[in-house]
C-alpha cells in the first residue's frame, strides 16, 4: 500500500524546471478531452513578426448524457510570468506556478488554477482566456523565435456508457532536448481497450522536426496526419483538429496496442533534436477495476482517569472502480507505536462506507496529548494486502488528550504573621509545583470542600484572598481543561500567627571616659525584659533598620557592645520562635554622660543606719570593673573591695589583719575606675564612730 502512480526522471534537464508528478487521480465511468487557444499571431521564429495577443478563444462542446467532473486551467508564456488573467471575464488567479530556462537571459513560466466550478456551471459553449500580456516581456525572445502565449483547460467528465477508467493528470514543467523519461509505475491494466495518454506541450515548431518522437515501451507513436510520428509537437489539437496552435500542443495518443493486460508499468520518451519544447502535463485513461480505501476518524472518546480512547471512525470506498473487500486490515498508531489492529467485516461497494469503533489503550511511555493514527489497508507492519487505486491515502489522525489531571506537589501549609489589619495571600503562589509540567490543566480555589467537590463557588480572586481566621483551610482541585468535571482535590491551611509583644525599651547610658576610643554597652537587661514579655522570643540587635528587616548584620555582644558613633540608634528584631516571618522591631538610644563619682570625706559606722559605710555614689552604676584600697596612716592595707564586696564598713577584710573593727582616724584610699584605663583616684577619708 506504500506505492503510487509516479514518475521517474532519468535525464538532468534545465535547472529550473519542475518535475512532472501527479495532481489529481479520478477514478470512475470517466474520461476527458481538452480546449485551448495560441496568443501567437504566426509560428514564431528566427527574425518573424514579433506581436502577440493578449486573448484567444476556443469551443467546449460536452455531450448531453456527461457530466463534468473537474476542470483545470493551464496558461503559459515567454517572461518571468503573468498570473493573472480573466476567462469569460472571471477573474482568474494562479494557484500553481512553473518555471523553466534556455539560458540567463530566456527564462518561460506556466500557471494553474482549478476552473472546475466555473466550467460545470457554464458547461458548452465558448470560453475566451483574456489578459494574458506578454507584449513587453517578448521582445528578447522574438530573434531566437521562442516568443509565445497560450492556454489550455483539461476537463474530465462521466458518462454512464464508459468502462470503469482511472484518469490519472500529472504536471510539472520539464523540457526537450534532448530526451525526457518518464515511467509509470504500480499500473494495473485490467483491459487495455480505449487506453490512452495526452500532453499539453509549449513552444513547439510545425517546421522543426529534428529527431521529434513519441515513444510507449519503446514503441513510436503517432496519430497521422494530424501528429506524424516524426513530428510529435507541431501545434496541433487531436480533439478538435485544430492545426494553427502556433507553438503549443494539446495532443492524445491511443495506447491501446502499447500497453498490455498485466503490465504494471509502462515508460514513455519524449525526444527532441532541435525543436525547444515543455511538456506541462500528461493525462493517462486507463481500464481500471481497483478499491480506493480512505479512513477518517469522526470522533474519539475518553474517561476520566483512565489511558483507553475510544474511536469512532468510518473505512470508505470512494473514487473506486471495484468494491473493497470485506477483512481488510486496518491499524491504529500513536507516537509509530502500534497500539491496536481491526479490520472490515463486510465488502464495502463502489462510493459505499462503513463506520466501526474500537477502544485503545495509549501506552503508559506515550504523551497524555498526541495524535492517534488510523491506517486502512495496513497489517501493523506498514504493509498492505489490498491493490488501490491510490496508496498514499490510506491514513487519518485525529488528537487526543487523556483526562488524567494529578497533583504533582502537595500544597506546603502557610503561615502569615497578623500585622493588625487585613491580612491578604496569592493562594496561587504553589501552583506551578501542585501542576509540575502538565499543560492541560488548571487549578481552581474553594474554601469548603463541598465546593471543591461539585466545582462550584470557586474563589474568584486566589491572588489576593482576605483571610479572616487565625486558621484557615483552602481546598483546591486541579482540573482538565478539557472536562472541568474530571478533578482530583486536595487542601492546605493557612494559619495566621501572633507577632511579638511590643516592649517599650528605655535609652542606655553609659559613662563617657577621656580619651576613650570606643564604649561599651551591656544589654544583657534589655533582652531580660524583652524575654519577659516574649517567652522563647528570639532577639536580635541591629545598627541599621534594614539590617533589621532583613535579619542581617547583628550586633555580636561579646558580651558589651562597643560603638565609636554616638548617641546612636539601636534596632532589635524580636521573632515569634515558631514563625521566623513574623517579628516587630523596637529602638532605643545608646548615649553617654559625665561619670564622675562622688567620694566622701568621712563616713559613722556606728549602727545608727546612717551613713554607716564608706560609699561612692555612682560608683557600681558607672563602672563594672573598679577595685577599691584602704590603707591606714602607716600604709597597711586595711580593706580591699569591688563591685561583687560589700562597701567598707569600718572593719578590717585583710586576712593579715583579720575581720576586727579599725580604731578611728584618717584613712587614705586608692581607687582604679577601670584596670584597662588609667583612671585612679587617690584621697583621704575619716572614719568616726
Amino acid at each position: 500500500m506504500r506505492y503510487i502512480l509516479t514518475f521517474l526522471v532519468l535525464v538532468s534537464l534545465m535547472s529550473n524546471a519542475q518535475d512532472i508528478s501527479l495532481l489529481q487521480q479520478l477514478n470512475g465511468r470517466y474520461d476527458y478531452l481538452a480546449i485551448g487557444n495560441t496568443m501567437n499571431q504566426f509560428e514564431n521564429g528566427a527574425n518573424g513578426v514579433c506581436v502577440i495577443n493578449t486573448e484567444s478563444s476556443a469551443t467546449l462542446t460536452i455531450n448531453d448524457s456527461s457530466q463534468i467532473i473537474a476542470a483545470y486551467l493551464y496558461w503559459a508564456g515567454s517572461g518571468s510570468g503573468d498570473f493573472n488573467v480573466m476567462l469569460n471575464d472571471i477573474e482568474i488567479t494562479a494557484e500553481r506556478t512553473f518555471s523553466d530556462s534556455l539560458d540567463a537571459t530566456r527564462e518561460f513560466f506556466a500557471a494553474f488554477a482549478d476552473v472546475s466550478d466555473q466550467i460545470i456551471n457554464t458547461g458548452t459553449g465558448n470560453y475566451t482566456l483574456s489578459q494574458l500580456d506578454l507584449t513587453d516581456a517578448i521582445g528578447p525572445y522574438c530573434s531566437s523565435g521562442t516568443n509565445f502565449a497560450g492556454w489550455a483547460i483539461v476537463v474530465v467528465y462521466e458518462n454512464d456508457v464508459l468502462p470503469l477508467n482511472q484518469v490519472n493528470i500529472y504536471d510539472g514543467l520539464q523540457s526537450v532536448p534532448d530526451e525526457l523519461t518518464i515511467t509509470l509505475n504500480n499500473l494495473n491494466v485490467l483491459d487495455n481497450e480505449g487506453a490512452k495518454i495526452g500532453f499539453v506541450a509549449w513552444e513547439g515548431d510545425s517546421a522543426l522536426a529534428v529527431n521529434e518522437s513519441l515513444r510507449i515501451n519503446g514503441n513510436v507513436i503517432g496519430n497521422p496526419p494530424l501528429n506524424p510520428s516524426t513530428n510529435a509537437f507541431n501545434g496541433t489539437n487531436s480533439f478538435t483538429g485544430n492545426q494553427d496552435l502556433y507553438n503549443m500542443d494539446i495532443d492524445v495518443y491511443d495506447l491501446q496496442n502499447n500497453i498490455e493486460i498485466g503490465d504494471q508499468s509502462a515508460e514513455i520518451s519524449l525526444t527532441s533534436g532541435q525543436d525547444f519544447v515543455m511538456i506541462n502535463n500528461v493525462i493517462t485513461v486507463l481500464n481500471s477495476q481497483l478499491p480506493e480505501a480512505t479512513i477518517a476518524i469522526n470522533a474519539i472518546s475518553r474517561d476520566c482517569f483512565s489511558r483507553v480512547v475510544n474511536l469512532n471512525y468510518t473505512v470508505f470506498n470512494s473514487n473506486s472502480t471495484d468494491v473493497l473487500p470485506a477483512f481488510t486490515p486496518i491499524a491504529f498508531y500513536i507516537e509509530d507505536e502500534l497500539v491496536a489492529t481491526s479490520e472490515t467485516q463486510n465488502n464495502i461497494p463502489i462510493g459505499g462506507s462503513e463506520t466501526y469503533s474500537i477502544s485503545v489503550m495509549v501506552p503508559e511511555n506515550s504523551p497524555n496529548t498526541a495524535n492517534v493514527i488510523a491506517s486502512v489497508d495496513d497489517n501493523g507492519f506498514g504493509e498492505g494486502t489490498v491493490t488501490e487505486s491510490n496508496e498514499l491515502n490510506n491514513i487519518d489522525e485525529a488528537p487526543y488528550e487523556l483526562l488524567l489531571p494529578a497533583i504533582i506537589t502537595e500544597a506546603l501549609d502557610v503561615e502569615l504573621c497578623d500585622s493588625g489589619q487585613a491580612v491578604f495571600l496569592d493562594i496561587t503562589q504553589q501552583e506551578i509545583d501542585v501542576i509540575g509540567n502538565q499543560s492541560n490543566v488548571e487549578v481552581a480555589y474553594y474554601l469548603t470542600l463541598e465546593d471543591a467537590e461539585a466545582s462550584t463557588n470557586a474563589i474568584l480572586n486566589p491572588s489576593d484572598l482576605e483571610i479572616t481566621e487565625s486558621l484557615q483551610t483552602i481546598f483546591y482541585s486541579v482540573f482538565s481543561i478539557s472536562d472541568p468535571t474530571c478533578a482530583v482535590t486536595s487542601s492546605f491551611q493557612v494559619s495566621v500567627v501572633e507577632p511579638p509583644v511590643p516592649v517599650a525599651i528605655q535609652d542606655v547610658t553609659s559613662c563617657d571616659f577621656e580619651n576613650a576610643n570606643s564604649v561599651a554597652f551591656n544589654f544583657n537587661a534589655i533582652q531580660m525584659q524583652i524575654e519577659s514579655d516574649n517567652p522563647n522570643a528570639v532577639v536580635s540587635f541591629y545598627t541599621s533598620l534594614e539590617d533589621a528587616e532583613q535579619e542581617e548584620n547583628a550586633i555580636g555582644l561579646n558580651p558589651t557592645f562597643q560603638t565609636e558613633t554616638l548617641p546612636r540608634t539601636v534596632y532589635v528584631n524580636i521573632t515569634n520562635p515558631s514563625f521566623e516571618n513574623c517579628s516587630v522591631i523596637e529602638t532605643f538610644r545608646v548615649t553617654t554622660e559625665n561619670c564622675d563619682i562622688d567620694v566622701p570625706t568621712g563616713f559613722s559606722p556606728n549602727g545608727d543606719q546612717t551613713n554607716d559605710t564608706f560609699t561612692i555614689a555612682g560608683l557600681d552604676n558607672f563602672y563594672e570593673n573598679y577595685e577599691l584600697r584602704i590603707y591606714n596612716r602607716w600604709g597597711t592595707l586595711v580593706y580591699k573591695g569591688n563591685k561583687n564586696t560589700a562597701d567598707w564598713d569600718g572593719f578590717s577584710n585583710q586576712p593579715s589583719i583579720g575581720k576586727k573593727s579599725l580604731p578611728v582616724g584618717t584613712y587614705f584610699y586608692w581607687l582604679q575606675l577601670d584596670p584597662e584605663k588609667t583612671d585612679t583616684k587617690v584621697g583621704w577619708v575619716y572614719l568616726t564612730r
